[in-house]
């Protein structure tokens, strides 16, 4: 067996057979296993939408602030719209711009961070140093700074917010890269002759996956939050669209006469981010085992 065909198999089976591991253990985590569970109800209510909620999410057909009832089960809000219809609507929007942010950032940071990870030089400073220019404030003031400029909008929201993240899997991207490229099976590739675009995305890439699947399970989960805090600001998507966001907006002025209008949104925002963080633990736990018994 060549060089080559060693290091091509070794590169290529070795990533598939480290996320074959990790999903079996994300199944045998009791967190993983409600996470999942309770983001396979969220996922499938935003899907079936049209179809499960009961009535029009925009529509101001019954009493205003009705408390829940069989009719309405989560109640009304201040314009007499149903409650639970305007939850599962919003669901299909915070889940998208939540997933859509976190992988326009993944694309654009993990090609920023492989880039200067294995090239380094005057590439990795350059790439570095804007890395670390938006690392020194908080993503949301980024967010809410460049939604201000951009203005409301769904597709703003979500370039504002992935723009926000960049940094985080550049980063990661870059840790992964500075490591696995010291690998003999990467020397190899390179003594053969495999291009460089070769090696970064075909045997470098497929090893970095399961950190940056991690990463990007805590970002989704911020981007969630991100996305309600903006629309809670009145920085949204826009008042014609219900999000979670926007719903606890509306729900503010009225806890006292009406809790169930801002408790609700709050509460599905909750399950949400702490599903993700329950997968996102498992992981992260999982790869520290795997980490320690490597070094050992």
């Amino acid at each position: 067996m060549t060089a080559v065909t060693e290091s091509n198999e070794i590169a290529t089976s070795s990533g598939p057979r480290k996320r074959a591991l990790w999903i079996r253990h994300l199944m045998r985590d009791k967190r993983a296993f409600v996470g999942v569970v309770i983001l396979t109800i969220f996922v499938v209510s935003a899907i079936l939408a049209p179809l499960i909620a009961p009535h029009d999410p925009n529509a101001m057909a019954f009493s205003m602030m009705e408390a829940p009832s069989w009719v309405h089960p989560l109640g009304t809000d201040d314009l007499g719209r149903d409650l639970l219809s305007r939850l599962i609507y919003g669901t299909q929007v915070s889940l998208f711009i939540g997933i859509s942010t976190v992988a326009l950032a993944m694309v654009i940071g993990v090609t920023l961070g492989i880039l200067a990870g294995y090239y380094g030089g005057f590439l990795d400073t350059i790439i570095m140093r804007y890395i670390d220019l938006q690392w020194a404030f908080p993503n949301f003031i980024v967010a809410v700074y460049l939604v201000a400029i951009l203005g409301q909008g769904l597709w703003n929201v979500i370039a504002a917010v992935s723009l926000a993240f960049i940094d985080d899997f550049a980063r990661v991207a870059r840790g992964m890269v500075l490591t696995i490229k010291q690998e003999q099976y990467i020397d190899a590739a390179r003594t053969v002759g495999v291009s460089n675009w070769r090696i970064m995305w075909r045997h470098i890439l497929p090893n970095a996956t399961a950190p940056l699947i991690v990463q990007g399970t805590v970002s989704i989960s911020f981007a969630i939050l991100a996305e309600a805090a903006l629309s809670f600001l009145g920085l949204g998507v826009g008042v014609d669209t219900p999000t979670w966001g926007l719903i606890l907006a509306d729900g503010r002025t009225f806890i006292s006469r009406a809790w169930w209008i801002g408790v609700f949104p709050g509460l599905f925002i909750m399950l949400t981010v702490l599903s993700i963080n329950f997968v996102g633990d498992a992981l992260r736990d999982y790869l520290d085992v795997r980490e320690s018994k490597d070094d050992v």
